[in-house]
C-alpha cells in the first residue's frame, strides 16, 4: 500500500466542545508556537467572506460571537487523516480583522493555554520555608490547575515573589533549578528534564527533514561551574562547584562541552553572580543546573520538516546524514511550531540540543 507524498493537512478546529467545520475550510493560515519555558500560543487566520457574507460594508464572517469569542476554549489537530493529533488546548484571547489590498478580509483569532491566567496575575508575596515544587503547587491550586510535579531542590527559608506574574515567577524558580514548565489542558507540569517523558522521533536529512542548520559551539561552554555566598546561621563562606561530570551523566558517547573546551581552549570557570546563595544546599542546586544549561546548548539544530505533528517540547530527536560529529540520537527539543499554510500545508520548526559531538575519526 502506498501513501500519498503530499497531503493539506488542514487543521480541524473544536471550539467550546463543538467541532467547527467551517473554521476548518476557511482557515489559510495556522500556528502553535510552545518552548520549555511554557505557554503554548495559537495564531489562526479565516477568509472572512463567503455564504451569506460579501465583505463590508455587509456583516463579515466570525466576528458575530456566535463561533469565536472571547474566553472561549479551542481546540487544534493537525496531521494527516487516521494521524491527527491534538497541537493546542487553550482559551481564545485576542480576535483581530485585517484588510489588505487586492485581499479578502481575514479574522484573525489569537489563543493561549492554560498558562494564560499565570501571566496575567501579578504578585509581591513572600514563601516561607518552601521548595520550587512546594511553590509551583500553591500557584497551580490557587489558578485551579492540577498538577505533576517532579523536580528535586533546596529548601529555602525565604522566597520572595516581588512585582512578578506568578508565571514570570515560576520561569524564574524553573530557571535556577534547570526544571521545565508547561501545561496540558488544566494539568500543570512542573520537571526536570530527565523526568520528562515525551515522543521519540528519528528524522532524515533529504526525506522529512527539508532543512536544518547544526553548530556545536565552545562561547559558552565552561569546565567549571561555581556558586559563592554566606551563610549567616554557620557563619561560614559558601564557594559550591559543578564540573563536567555534572553532564556526564545524562550521556551515553560522545565529547561534552566542558570537556572539549578545557582541552581545547583551557580551564574555564563560570562564577555564577546573578543570586546570592544563603545556604550550601542552594549553591550546589544552582551550581549543578548552571553546568547542566550550560553543556545542554553545546549542539544546537534549527530545521524544518515536511509537518511532524507527533513532535512536542521534550521530544528526543535522532537526525540522520547530518553529517559524522551530528550523527545519531541525544537531541532534546525545545521550541516546536507547526504551521499551516495554503501554499505550503503543514510544515514543523523546531529548535533541538545536544549536549555532545560525536568522536571522529
Amino acid at each position: 500500500m502506498t501513501e500519498p507524498l503530499l497531503g493539506l493537512s488542514a487543521p480541524v478546529f473544536t471550539v467550546g466542545g463543538e467541532l467547527s467545520r467551517d473554521l476548518g475550510r476557511d482557515c489559510v493560515f495556522c500556528e502553535v508556537d510552545e518552548g520549555i519555558e511554557g505557554l503554548r500560543t495559537l495564531s489562526a487566520h479565516f477568509v472572512a467572506v463567503g455564504a451569506g457574507a460579501t465583505g463590508p460594508p455587509d456583516p463579515m464572517l466570525y466576528l458575530d460571537g456566535q463561533v469565536l469569542d472571547f474566553g472561549k476554549p479551542v481546540q487544534v489537530s493537525l496531521g494527516p487523516d487516521g494521524g491527527q493529533r491534538t497541537v493546542f488546548d487553550g482559551t481564545i484571547s485576542a480576535i483581530e480583522v485585517f484588510f489588505a489590498d487586492g485581499q479578502p478580509p481575514r479574522v484573525i483569532v489569537l489563543a493561549e493555554d492554560a498558562l494564560m491566567r499565570l501571566r496575567m496575575t501579578r504578585r509581591h508575596r513572600s514563601y516561607l520555608s518552601v521548595t520550587d515544587a512546594d511553590i509551583a503547587g500553591q500557584l497551580a491550586a490557587e489558578h485551579g490547575l492540577q498538577t505533576d510535579i517532579g523536580v528535586d531542590g533546596p529548601r529555602y527559608d525565604v522566597v520572595q515573589q516581588l512585582n512578578q506574574s506568578d508565571l514570570a515567577f515560576l520561569r524564574e524558580r524553573a530557571r535556577l533549578l534547570q526544571a521545565e514548565l508547561w501545561c496540558t489542558g488544566r494539568t500543570l507540569h512542573f520537571r526536570s528534564r530527565p523526568q520528562r517523558t515525551a515522543t521519540a522521533v528519528t528524522l532524515v536529512q533529504g526525506n522529512e527533514l527539508l532543512s536544518v542548520k547544526m553548530r556545536a559551539d565552545l562561547a559558552h561552554q565552561r569546565s567549571a561551574v561555581r556558586v559563592t555566598g554566606y551563610d549567616a546561621g554557620s557563619r561560614s563562606v559558601i564557594d559550591e562547584q559543578a564540573g563536567p561530570e555534572t553532564i556526564d551523566a545524562e550521556i551515553g558517547t560522545g565529547r561534552t562541552g566542558p570537556r572539549v573546551v578545557a582541552s581545547a581552549l583551557g580551564a574555564a570557570t563560570a562564577i555564577r553572580v546573578r543570586e546570592a546563595a544563603l545556604t550550601g544546599s542552594e549553591a550546589s542546586a544552582w551550581a549543578k543546573a548552571e553546568m547542566l544549561r550550560r553543556a545542554r546548548q553545546f549542539v544546537t539544530a534549527v530545521g524544518t520538516t515536511r509537518g511532524t505533528v507527533d513532535m512536542v517540547v521534550g521530544s528526543r530527536l535522532r537526525l540522520e546524514l547530518v553529517g559524522p560529529p551530528f550523527e545519531g540520537n541525544g537531541y532534546y527539543v525545545t521550541r516546536v511550531k507547526h504551521t499551516f499554510e495554503l501554499q505550503q500545508g503543514l510544515r514543523t520548526r523546531f529548535e533541538a540540543e545536544r549536549s555532545t559531538v560525536n568522536e571522529v575519526a
